[in-house]
């Protein structure tokens, strides 16, 4: 799996998807899918605003998966206060990952628009980030098994 900024537009996504496609059948591999990052979970309505978009965040999410998924890719990097509009626009076959997942537990920090990995996976992420709760955890395993069992 790898991704591109959705912001890059659609001539840079359609060459993405079609360079990813072009050397996987070159190579005789399985593409990887290809998704487009969004609006980063570290993001309000005002940082939009202050880089000059005006739309509301949920807004700027769904056009720019609709996008995204015209030009061939297979879903979007979105937090999960968006899945369900993104699922509304783009199906329940188009891939969500996930990122700004915070146990119970973990700290938010940078992150404006999380999520616990129980209410991701629940809304229908097909893949969850959580990064620094498990990296900055003393014992990274003990954390993956607390995250786990929260999902349960």
């Amino acid at each position: 799996m790898l991704n591109v900024h959705a912001l890059g537009g659609k001539t840079m996504m359609y060459h993405a998807m079609q360079a990813v496609h072009k050397v996987a059948n070159e190579k005789k591999i399985a593409p990887p899918k290809v998704i487009g990052v969004t609006v980063l979970t570290s993001l309000t309505d005002l940082d939009l605003k202050e880089v000059g978009i005006k739309k509301k965040i949920t807004q700027e999410v769904k056009d720019l998966a609709l996008l995204t998924k015209s030009c061939g890719l297979d879903g979007v990097v979105a937090s999960g206060q968006e899945i369900e509009a993104i699922r509304k626009v783009a199906g329940k076959d188009f891939l969500i990952v996930t990122p700004g997942v915070r146990p119970i537990w973990a700290a938010h920090g940078d992150q404006k628009r999380v999520m616990t990995p129980k209410e991701a996976v629940a809304l229908g992420a097909d893949y969850i980030v959580v990064g620094r709760p498990i990296t900055q955890h003393p014992q990274p395993l003990v954390a993956v098994e607390k995250i786990l069992k929260e999902i349960e």
